[in-house]
């Protein structure tokens, strides 16, 4: 099924109604290693239905995922690991609830995701999902306290040891180097793009990586490297690498690489190249309309308002009257 086609499906009551029936392993009152395996297996699943669709349509399924998770460890017996693992998984399940909740535009529910979910992974003695679950944190606080969020992402680096895998150090370390570049730290922000560059060089092919980590690769870190470039003002630096991994990325991850332009169109305003900024600012436009996100419109509206004084530019003119009509 098309994603439009699921979207008009989908009417007034939500995507979630629209989905086929989510098959969930028949509730167990003692729950096993192969239960909460199983449970594993379809946080996985339902975790790809964000790489091509938004916050506001995915967060009530996570969310409830996180219920029912919650509900069997206050109603089930278990062994000690089976209950470790299940609590972990509840961990994961809470940041992925988080981030749906964010994209959405629900910040405090967000937050108190991601603080369910670092003091489950505490809980479970899991040091790779707290130090995400702290990394969500700054990520989500950058807007309101950046001293704040800074503190969140080099608390995030501290929980990394020699036995984290190489997806978990590059994302933490790119979160870092994101809280850095926001809070105008170039030296800070090239340190831990760097660091997170060394982790993903030193993976090893046979080395497991976590299903919430496993989608950071040296592309990803190239948009990242690019974004951080931006937010210090260095276009000569931030739109090439931003061009070529863009090229890279498929349309279909439509919020994501709409989110993505639209530093790339403010890179381009930085260095005056309106028609350039213009383009891609539409090209941005036109990824983010089917998409229930509110990030790539928060982004946009910005870089419309900072195209309007250059009205007579014939790609600005053609995208204001698209916006305004």
């Amino acid at each position: 099924m098309r994603r439009r086609t699921l979207l008009r499906a989908a009417g007034t009551g939500g995507l979630a109604a629209a989905l086929p029936t989510l098959h969930r392993p028949r509730a167990a009152q003692h729950i096993t290693n192969a239960y909460v395996a199983s449970l594993q297996e379809r946080t996985a699943r339902l975790r790809r239905l964000d790489e091509v669709l938004g916050g506001g349509d995915t967060y009530r399924v996570y969310l409830g995922e996180v219920q029912y998770t919650k509900d069997l460890l206050g109603r089930s017996t278990f062994t000690p690991e089976s209950r470790r693992r299940l609590t972990a998984l509840l961990a994961e399940q809470a940041q992925q609830a988080g981030w749906a909740a964010f994209d959405g535009g629900r910040t405090q529910d967000a937050v108190a995701f991601y603080e369910e979910s670092g003091t489950a992974a505490q809980d479970a003695q899991d040091s790779d999902l707290y130090g995400n679950s702290l990394a969500f944190l700054a990520y989500k606080t950058l807007a309101d306290n950046r001293r704040t969020a800074a503190t969140f992402a080099e608390d995030s680096c501290v929980t990394i040891t020699d036995r984290t895998p190489a997806t978990v150090r590059a994302l933490l370390h790119e979160r870092l180097a994101w809280a850095c570049a926001v809070n105008g730290q170039a030296i800070g922000t090239e340190r831990a793009l760097a660091a997170a560059r060394q982790a993903l060089d030193d993976a090893q092919p046979e080395e497991p990586q976590p299903g919430w980590s496993a989608w950071v690769d040296h592309n990803e870190l190239d948009i990242m490297t690019g974004r951080c470039w931006t937010e210090l003002r260095r276009p000569l630096r931030a739109v090439p690498i931003l061009t070529n991994a863009l090229n890279r990325y498929a349309d279909d991850h439509a919020r994501d690489k709409a989110l993505y332009l639209t530093w790339l169109a403010d890179a381009y305003l930085t260095a005056g190249e309106i028609e350039q900024a213009a383009e891609t600012t539409a090209r941005s436009l036109q990824l983010s309309v089917d998409v229930a996100s509110v990030r790539p419109r928060q982004r946009i509206a910005p870089l419309l308002d900072r195209l309007r004084p250059h009205s007579d530019t014939p790609q600005v003119r053609e995208l204001l009257e698209y916006v305004d009509s």
